[in-house]
């Protein structure tokens, strides 16, 4: 599976294929279902997550994609 992602380089958005082994689904999720990344203690790395959603009784990691791709 290939993955388009929109990111932003040098103050311009550019557009990129990722390749995955899978998706195992796709979601729309609306902005009053995302919230802050909480505090999860000491020695676990949030450095990667943007933020969390909840959606219906669900909860989803958002990833900052751009911290994954470039860190």
């Amino acid at each position: 599976c290939i993955i388009i992602l929109e990111t932003k380089i040098n103050s311009q958005y550019k557009y990129m294929g990722v390749t995955v082994d899978s998706v195992s689904e796709v979601v729309n999720i609306k902005a009053a279902e995302i919230e802050p990344t909480p505090a999860f203690g000491i020695g676990i790395d949030t450095t990667h997550i943007l933020a969390m959603a909840k959606v219906d009784t669900n909860v989803k990691i958002l990833l900052d994609i751009e911290r994954v791709l470039y860190s």
